[in-house]
């Protein structure tokens, strides 16, 4: 219980931080980082299926497209 409650509150900590980044990149990985604590979190719920298509899905293949396109546009907030 007490590490389902640490994961939540670095969830939220991610969250916020990838609000306030100026740089794409590192709010795309911040928001990374939020869907693979997702899931880890619905690993906890007893849904492993839930949690595998997060992972894939959710962190991996969001990021990667956003990653691309954030390399064909610019980097920075103006």
């Amino acid at each position: 219980m007490i590490f389902q409650l640490i994961l939540i509150l670095i969830m939220i900590i991610l969250a916020i931080a990838a609000s306030l980044f100026k740089d794409l990149i590192n709010a795309v990985v911040t928001c990374a980082g939020v869907s693979l604590i997702t899931s880890i979190l619905f690993y906890f719920l007893q849904a492993p299926d839930v949690a595998m298509a997060e992972a894939a899905i959710g962190a991996g293949l969001i990021t990667a497209i956003l990653i691309i396109a954030i390399k064909k546009t610019e980097r920075y907030e103006k």
